[in-house]
């Protein structure tokens, strides 16, 4: 194994081909369609896929037996697939997604979503780490192996355009790409995030989500406030009561109808991660000054973060904004609703159970109506055999000098419950770029290059170490 040549190699291809494009990746507003209902006649997806497309052909165009294919089924975004023989029949399947979260406010000094920006190790801007990074991280790792003259699997990638609004046109292609897909026996995602950035880690498993929106209904139109309050119950307070339902206010404690047993080896799991983090599940996001984390044992965050149902209130109409309130008493309440979910909990049956606790006796016979908005299942992954965490040790001990670590995710990536229902045989190793601070879908984003440049290595070593 010649480590110099292969990392030389990753670096150069960094260096001079990778960055450059993808500052063009980040440039372009390739919205999801649940953030853009017109992305087919708006062009970005296209464009998008289009410089994926050339970059790929470019970069493999010296490789033997490579094709690659940019999908388009009817009705729905598309899908890039990279297909590379290799020196075994087995196939490692590595999977990322090109289209992007809106933009958002609150991006600071000179930076925004649009506008690609170098600062240090930073590069930021939407979608670089989440994860517009995936395809060249992927190609760039096997074409060094090959230049190197390192054997490894059959290798597809497959980049989707839908994974942002919960991937609802990849079943379809699953569907069409079957027959391509009956030999892999590793799924390699690299939509996953890290604890740090001092080692590879691995996503063990995913919440689900149930997102709704919740409305309340108490007049028809505003009055004075002075008129109606003490005779017509605000429709924001009963809101606030409904969602009592569902947690404790005090502690953010779901009620036991979410909750499911955390198999021991997670319990494990989540011990040796918050040995490894520290306080750094906190500390990796933009708190403010003296605020004291949920619990005191980092274990429990953890698992909080990973196993636990916890409720968050996305979005809120009804309320004008604090600059234009009048004595008013506002005649509805919308909030929009997410109750994040185990990862083994029947997320469609969880999403009727909200739907009926909240809908249940509305008080003072208010109108209430919750609409489910979008389900999506969790995810478990197989357990780990020896022969691949030795695979993962190894080569997060070459490219980052520490063995690697597992922890469970909070978000939700349904790709991987799609797949292992599709693959029910292989195994999977979830991993990203995303860290402290990284801020996937909300202002100043980044990419941590160093990161990216690591993992890229990991990822041609542990590609290698299959064979």
């Amino acid at each position: 194994m010649n480590l110099p040549d292969l990392k030389k190699d990753i670096d150069i291809a960094w260096d001079r081909s990778i960055l450059p494009t993808l500052l063009d990746y980040i440039a372009i507003p390739c919205l999801s369609p649940a953030f853009d209902a017109d992305w087919a006649s708006a062009g970005h997806m296209d464009r998008a896929l289009d410089l994926l497309t050339g970059w790929a052909r470019e970069q493999l165009a010296d490789m033997p037996g490579v094709s690659i294919e940019a999908l388009h089924l009817p009705g729905r975004t598309p899908v890039l697939l990279v297909d590379m023989p290799g020196s075994s029949a087995a196939t490692t399947l590595i999977y990322g997604h090109l289209d992007k979260q809106p933009a958002m406010e609150g991006w600071t000094n000179g930076r925004s979503a649009w506008s690609p920006r170098l600062e240090g190790d930073r590069l930021y801007g939407r979608g670089g780490a989440d994860d517009g990074y995936a395809l060249f991280a992927a190609v760039a790792a096997i074409k060094a192996l090959h230049g190197c003259g390192m054997e490894r699997p059959r290798c597809l990638i497959l980049i989707e355009a839908s994974e942002e609004s919960g991937s609802p046109d990849l079943s379809a292609y699953l569907a069409l790409l079957a027959p391509r897909l009956e030999t892999v026996s590793l799924v390699v995602a690299l939509d996953g995030s890290c604890g740090n950035y001092d080692q590879l880690w691995t996503t063990t498993s995913l919440r689900g989500q149930v997102a709704g929106t919740l409305e309340v209904r108490t007049l028809e139109s505003g009055v004075h406030s002075g008129d109606a309050s003490g005779v017509v119950a605000s429709s924001f307070r009963i809101a606030r009561h409904l969602l009592s339902r569902i947690e404790d206010p005090r502690t953010g404690e779901v009620v036991p109808a979410f909750h499911v047993p955390i198999p021991q080896a997670r319990r494990r799991e989540a011990r040796d991660a918050a040995g490894s983090l520290g306080s750094g599940l906190a500390t990796a996001l933009p708190i403010i000054a003296g605020l004291h984390p949920v619990h005191t044992e980092s274990s429990e965050v953890v698992l909080n973060r990973s196993w636990r149902p916890q409720l968050a209130v996305t979005g809120l109409d009804g309320l004008p904004g604090v600059a234009h309130a009048a004595a008013v008493m506002q005649p509805a309440t919308r909030l929009k609703v997410s109750l994040r979910l185990p990862p083994t909990l029947d997320a469609e049956a969880a999403s009727q159970r909200l739907k009926a606790i909240l809908e249940d006796a509305p008080p003072h016979a208010c109108r209430v109506g919750f609409s489910v908005d979008m389900v999506s299942p969790g995810w478990n992954a197989p357990a780990t055999p020896a022969w691949l965490q030795r695979s993962l040790d190894n080569a997060s001990q070459q490219a980052f000098g520490r063995p690697s670590a597992a922890i469970g995710g909070g978000g939700g990536i349904p790709f991987l419950a799609m797949l292992g229902k599709q693959l029910p045989n292989a195994q999977f190793v979830v991993t990203g770029v995303q860290g402290p601070l990284s801020n996937a879908h909300g202002p100043d984003e980044f990419l941590h290059l160093p990161t990216a440049r690591r993992l890229t290595m990991a990822l041609a070593l542990l590609l290698h170490g299959l064979e």
